[in-house]
């Protein structure tokens, strides 16, 4: 389904994009970052804060990292400042390479299994499902914020995959 490759590049294009959406939002007023502007969590500060909060949750399931407290609905707060989350988030990126760089392929066979806090269940899926699952929730997210930095009159960098720097 994937590959240890496409993982390796993925995870490199989430550090990328975002280092890009962080400059772009340190570039911001407070205001502007914790202003909700009707998506989903709300603003661009909580749809961060949910994103970290989820690929955090998603690496404890696959590799074993510490799951980050709370639910979905306190994932918004996961940090109080932007600049603890800024730590966090590139910690967390650098992890999610240097995981990636020594990803086998035999861990992307076979089954995860875990208790759902959205669902209420245990869930099985594919190991490599659920790996894919965590950089599309990424960009679904960068997507989402993109958007509400654009609507704040910011110019966040190209998201474009081909455009990578270090894409072969």
């Amino acid at each position: 389904m994937i590959s240890v490759e496409y993982v390796q590049l993925m995870a490199r294009y989430n550090a990328w994009q975002n280092k890009a959406l962080t400059e772009t939002v340190e570039a911001l007023d407070e205001d502007e970052v914790t202003r909700d502007r009707g998506a989903h969590f709300g603003s661009i500060f909580a749809t961060l804060n949910h994103l970290l909060w989820a690929d955090r949750l998603w690496m404890a399931r696959i590799d074993g990292w510490v799951r980050p407290d709370g639910g979905i609905s306190e994932s918004v707060a996961l940090y109080p400042t932007l600049a603890a989350w800024k730590a966090d988030r590139t910690r967390a990126d650098a992890r999610l390479v240097l995981w990636a760089r020594n990803l086998r392929p035999a861990a992307l066979r076979g089954d995860l299994t875990w208790m759902s806090g959205s669902t209420g269940r245990e869930q099985r899926k594919p190991i490599a499902v659920c790996v894919a699952h965590l950089f599309n929730h990424q960009v679904h997210h960068r997507g989402q914020i993109h958007a509400m930095l654009t609507a704040a009159g910011a110019h966040p960098a190209p998201t474009d995959l081909a455009f990578m720097p270090e894409v072969i």
